[in-house]
Formats: C-alpha cells, sequence, structure tokens
C-alpha cells in the first residue's frame, strides 16, 4: 500500500517502526518527568537513527488519572519539537485529539495526525486533507482521557464498523484514501483480554484495505499477562510486534526502536523473508562485550 504523508510517499511493503517520544511530564511508562527539548529532540534522532521512519510525538499523556492538559501547553510542548525535527528532515506525527493543536502541529511542518479519539473533532481531518498530511483514524467507544468498559458483543466487529465509518467521515472532509492509516486501539475502550482478541483476530481488518498502525508496545495488557511494570513489558512487547505482523500490521508504533528494528531483521531472517547471504559472518569484534 501508498500512504500519502504532505510531499512524499512511502510504500509499506513491509513493516515500518514509528519511535515514541513523550513530550509529556507524565508520561505512563517513563518516570523521568519533563524534560528540555534538546533532549527531547535527542531522542527522536536516536529513533531515526536506530530505524525508525516515523516519530510520533505526544504533548499530552493517555493516561486517565490526570487532567487534561490546557490546549495552549499541549500546542507549547509539540510546535518547538515538531519544528526542529522537520527542520532536520525527520518525518514527524504528532498524537493528539485537538484540532487546534493539530493545525499548529502541520503548521510547524508535521507529516501525519495521530488522532486516538477516532476523529472525535472532524475539524483534524479538514486540516490533514488542507494540507495532504496523513491521518490515523483509531477505534475507541470512550472520550479521551477517560477510562472506561464499554462491552462488546464482538468486539472486532465493532473495530471494523466504527473504523469504517469514521473513515468514511474523514473522505467527506476531504482526505484522500492514501492518507488514511487505521488503529484498532489496543487497550483504549478496551479490557486486556479484548485486547488479546483483537491481536488474534487482526487479519480480519485487511477487509478495510487501508494500512494498519498498531500500538502495542508496554501495553496494560502486555503487564496484565506478564505481571510486569511497564519498563518490564519489554519481552512481551516483542512479542505482541510478531502477532502484528504476522496479522498485517504496516506501522509499529514501539518505545524501543533498536530492540524492534532488531527482532524483525531476525525474524524475517530465519521465516525466510530477509535475504541471507552464504558470505554471512559475525563481525570479530562483536564476539564479546567490550572490556
Amino acid at each position: 500500500m501508498i500512504l500519502r504523508l504532505r510531499d512524499r510517499s512511502i510504500q509499506l511493503d513491509e513493516p515500518v517502526l514509528m519511535g515514541i517520544v513523550n513530550a509529556t511530564p507524565d508520561s505512563f511508562s517513563d518516570p523521568e518527568g519533563r524534560k528540555p527539548l534538546a533532549a527531547l529532540v535527542e531522542r527522536a534522532m536516536e529513533h531515526a537513527a536506530a530505524g525508525a521512519a516515523l516519530i510520533d510525538v505526544g504533548g499530552e499523556s493517555g493516561r486517565t488519572d490526570t487532567e487534561a492538559v490546557p490546549v495552549e501547553e499541549e500546542i507549547a510542548r509539540v510546535v518547538p519539537l515538531v519544528e526542529r525535527l522537520a527542520g532536520a528532515g525527520v518525518t514527524v506525527s504528532v498524537d493528539t485529539w485537538r484540532a487546534p493543536v493539530a493545525r499548529a502541529a502541520l503548521d510547524a511542518g508535521a507529516a501525519m495526525i495521530n488522532d486516538v479519539s477516532g476523529l472525535s473533532d472532524p475539524r483534524i481531518a479538514e486540516s490533514c486533507a488542507r494540507t495532504g498530511a496523513a491521518l490515523v483514524v483509531t477505534h475507541t467507544r470512550i472520550p479521551p482521557k477517560t477510562k472506561g468498559f464499554p462491552g462488546y458483543r464482538d468486539v472486532v466487529a465493532d473495530v471494523v464498523e466504527l473504523l469504517a465509518e469514521r473513515s468514511e467521515e474523514a473522505r467527506a472532509r476531504g482526505v484522500a484514501a492514501e492518507q488514511l492509516v487505521l488503529d484498532p486501539g489496543i487497550d483504549l475502550a478496551k479490557t486486556p483480554a479484548e485486547s488479546v482478541e483483537v491481536l488474534r483476530r487482526l487479519p480480519e481488518l485487511r477487509a478495510l484495505r487501508r494500512p494498519l498502525l498498531l500500538s502495542v508496545s508496554r501495553k496494560d495488557f502486555v503487564g496484565a499477562l506478564t505481571e510486569r511494570a511497564p519498563a518490564g513489558r519489554g519481552a512481551g512487547t516483542l512479542a505482541a510486534l510478531g502477532v502484528a505482523v504476522e496479522g498485517g500490521a504496516a506501522i509499529l508504533r514501539v518505545h524501543d526502536v533498536a530492540d524492534a528494528r532488531d527482532y524483525l531483521a531476525v525474524r524475517a531472517a530465519l521465516g525466510g523473508d530477509g535475504a541471507v547471504g552464504e558470505g554471512l559472518r559475525l563481525d570479530p569484534g562483536l564476539r564479546r562485550e567490550a572490556v
């Protein structure tokens, strides 16, 4: 599939990595608190150097035990970082559900808006249509910054229904098909068991005929299965990435880009999808840890 990101397009023949950069002091997986702009830029560039094709910048934590920040504060957190990264040639996505933040981010050079609210404000779609930016439409049945489990007769059928409906709304607002990415919303208005069900049945979402973005990194369902806090969910995350790739995910949103890149490389080689030449050898300098 082709994904249009403003003035460029990428072919999603194999999964691409999206590195997470939280410009927030209260991320669920990052206890370090607020970071200066230089540190955020450095983190983003590390992700890019490690193989991330996209950097997803967030100015408000999705945690439901914290208050929503004022729009002006979210813009102040996001825009300087977007400007720096876009100016350095990085393809930037911005994680927001607010139209004013989306507009400011796009004006600063963002190439994608990652709306985790199920397009609760359709004006975001209009901004993406105006600029040609990509738009991520996410499945959820509850408002942003709210925790709840609506209950589903069939959670996967609900994901397909809502994503199709919201995609049509985006198209009606001027977003071209090649600008659309769909996210089944793992852990958003879903219990851990429901998130597992969605991942098991991910191939059913291919009927929507648009690239799928999967955000499984350090998520609650991994913690529930492993009984580990976010920092200890690395191995569980890689297992979930494997299922996501098998199910047809095109974009993998992760905290640890280098680990995800290595996992995908070895997985592709062992599965016969990656070229392995007869001359494959280990660099002698990598045989043991340096003293």
